[in-house]
């Protein structure tokens, strides 16, 4: 079934832009299980961010921390890499995230 709603897309994007398909990586979904997309889960009303991202998000900061701890990086590059991290955040839903972060690193709000 999802093959007869795809094949007209596959065919556009051939014909009309020279674009293919990723036969693992296309799926239809229904609008309201969201759109997974760069790290962030889009739905309806609003963006999450990726659980998988997450999980990675937080592994790379205690590694950050664990880094500076043992004097591998400065402070600067610390707090450089957390800003990136809640930059990340501005753009979904991931105020609970944010303040998880803030709390354990004493960030000011």
């Amino acid at each position: 079934m999802a093959g007869k709603k795809i094949e007209p897309v596959r065919e556009f994007l051939h014909g009309k832009l020279k674009l293919e398909l990723h036969p693992d990586k296309v799926f239809i979904r229904k609008f309201r299980q969201g759109i997974d997309f760069l790290g962030y889960v889009v739905l309806p009303h609003y963006t999450v961010l990726r659980t998988k991202t997450k999980k990675r998000m937080f592994r790379k900061i205690i590694q950050k921390k664990l880094e500076l701890e043992a004097g591998k990086i400065s402070g600067e590059s610390f707090e450089q890499s957390l800003q990136s991290y809640l930059g990340i955040l501005k753009h979904c839903g991931g105020y609970k995230t944010r303040r998880k972060i803030q709390k354990i690193y004493l960030i000011p709000e």
